[in-house]
């Protein structure tokens, strides 16, 4: 037997077994509030040992792509009580991932149509999906974004809390906060994007600051064990850069390791993409990065994601180098994974042109295993 499926404990959230539903965007939200739809979704997938939810924005300036649900509107709250509850019913643990895009956003989807927000006035080379005049949604180029004023900082932070309670009322078992993949936590991080020279900019301990004021904002709100968090140490999405990232993300997760939380979720490499990417002179060491957070104390789940299959997930957990896998594009197609994996099953294929946006075709119509 391998440990994969066996039960595993996140701070204060017991689950079933270390196959973890990872976050994926689906644009099925019109309006940023979850629908009936989407709970039977995520129903369906409640065998994962945990499933952490698409990105859920905490304000309407945090929202960078249409029809993605909030946490910032109290019919979004009633709504994401639908999907919790279901996935409860059925024995499932279920976070809310807190998410505020900064630069990756277009002024469509911003308040009163403004600027979008970073730590630096850097335009992205990317696009997110927005609704157009006609009703149709379509892919666009990001905005130009505005820098942050320091005093702005703490709106957000106040955001990030709020956005953590209202999981907490909505029935969530806890959030993941999302500091990866080129968002705005993401921004401060790296040096490609910040270029402040206040408290936030310079150095390894000050781009780092925004990522533990939002970590400590939440933990002091709603529990550290109730409180994970996902990083991408070398991913270039959404534009992201840093030529010197292991000492960075070594401080992080140092840092991370004293402060009792659920979880670690790591991208390796580029998400959803080759797992031995680079950035900087170095080949990223995350045996050493789990081994900073171990020292430092750090006792909550460490979960890997990106490209894992059947066997690479079983060698992971089995080794020790992860405590539990995140699968993506698996459970999309298969809402009976679990299982799958357990019996070795065939995978149902994913349908790539019904990932973003439309309805029922390509999201609850996936069929279990007989």
């Amino acid at each position: 037997m391998t440990k994969l499926f066996e039960p595993a404990q996140a701070g204060d959230i017991a689950l079933a077994n270390r196959v973890v539903m990872a976050p994926l965007t689906r644009n099925r939200s019109p309006g940023a509030i979850p629908n009936n739809l989407n709970a039977t979704y995520y129903e369906q997938r409640a065998t994962a040992g945990l499933i952490i939810t698409e990105g859920t924005p905490v304000s309407q300036q945090g929202q960078g792509y249409a029809d993605v649900p909030g946490l910032y509107k109290q019919e979004a709250i009633e709504g994401w009580q639908k999907v919790t509850d279901g996935v409860h019913k059925v024995g499932g643990k279920i976070v809310a991932q807190i998410w505020h895009v900064g630069r990756i956003s277009h002024t469509s989807l911003q308040p009163h149509g403004g600027q979008p927000v970073a730590p630096s006035a850097i335009k992205a080379k990317s696009k997110t999906y927005i609704i157009n005049d006609d009703g149709t949604g379509s892919f666009a180029e990001t905005s130009e974004p505005r820098e942050l004023g320091t005093a702005e900082i703490p709106v957000i932070l106040e955001d990030f809390r709020k956005g953590a309670r209202a999981a907490i009322e909505a029935g969530f078992d806890g959030v993941e906060i999302h500091a990866a993949n080129g968002y705005l936590i993401d921004q401060f991080l790296k040096s490609g994007t910040n270029q402040r020279t206040d408290n936030y900019g310079g150095s390894i301990e000050n781009r780092a600051r925004f990522l533990l004021e939002v970590v400590d904002i939440v933990a002091k709100e709603i529990g550290a064990g109730r409180t994970g968090i996902r990083l991408s140490p070398v991913t270039p999405a959404n534009d992201i850069v840093e030529t010197d990232p292991q000492p960075l993300f070594n401080y992080v997760v140092k840092e991370l390791g004293s402060r009792g939380l659920a979880f670690i979720h790591v991208i390796e490499g580029a998400t959803g993409g080759p797992r031995d990417f680079k950035q900087g002179d170095k080949p990223f060491d995350y045996a050493a990065l789990k081994a900073a957070y171990v020292e430092a104390g750090g006792k909550g789940l460490w979960i890997a994601n990106n490209g894992y299959d059947r066997a690479s997930a079983i060698e992971a957990v089995d080794s020790g180098k992860a405590d539990a896998i995140a699968f993506g594009k698996a459970f999309i197609a298969n809402p009976d994974l679990v299982q799958r994996l357990k019996d070795n099953a065939p995978l149902n294929e994913p349908n790539q042109q019904t990932f973003y946006g439309g309805g029922a075709e390509g999201y609850t119509d996936y069929p279990a295993l007989a």
